[in-house]
């Protein structure tokens, strides 16, 4: 295989793939389910971009990025404790980041291919609101960053 076909077949298969990797919310059996519409009341324009169609909100715009103050994150769409803000570091994104969620059972992932290199997508394991992305980047314990988008999330002060 000459470069040309080489190069024009990677291109062909990653547009097919991110492709094939664009949809909404994750799929599947969740607790909270609601129609279309339900969601589409229920949430802002930019709310529902990012939740249900797995947007982004653009970097540093969330209110949440810069809030130092203790208490819980929780899902926007189904108020399911997320994250704690004993969990939570300056990552430089301009996403609020955390190091772990609150449990293992709260978040639930899957692979994202919209970028045409995979990415593990992170997602509310009770509705399927989508919150962000997980990657091997954050400080130790645990080594990871929970990249998330601010407008999935509601804080509650402890």
């Amino acid at each position: 295989m000459n470069r040309r076909t080489m190069i024009a077949t990677m291109m062909t298969a990653g547009a097919t793939l991110s492709i094939a990797g664009r949809g909404g919310a994750a799929s599947g059996g969740f607790e909270i389910t609601r129609t279309d519409a339900e969601w589409k009341a229920m949430l802002t324009d930019l709310e529902y971009k990012v939740m249900r169609k797995e947007g982004t909100e653009r970097a540093f715009t969330s209110p949440l990025h810069d809030l130092k103050d203790a208490g819980t994150y929780l899902c926007r769409g189904c108020d399911l404790p997320l994250y704690s803000s004993q969990h939570k570091f300056d990552s430089g994104t301009g996403w609020p980041s955390f190091w772990q969620a609150m449990t293992e059972e709260a978040v639930a992932t899957k692979r994202d291919w919209k970028l045409v290199i995979p990415r593990t997508e992170c997602h509310c394991a009770r509705c399927g609101s989508h919150l962000g992305h997980i990657f091997d980047d954050g400080p130790q314990p645990t080594g990871k960053r929970h990249c998330i988008n601010g407008v999935s999330l509601v804080f509650r002060a402890a």
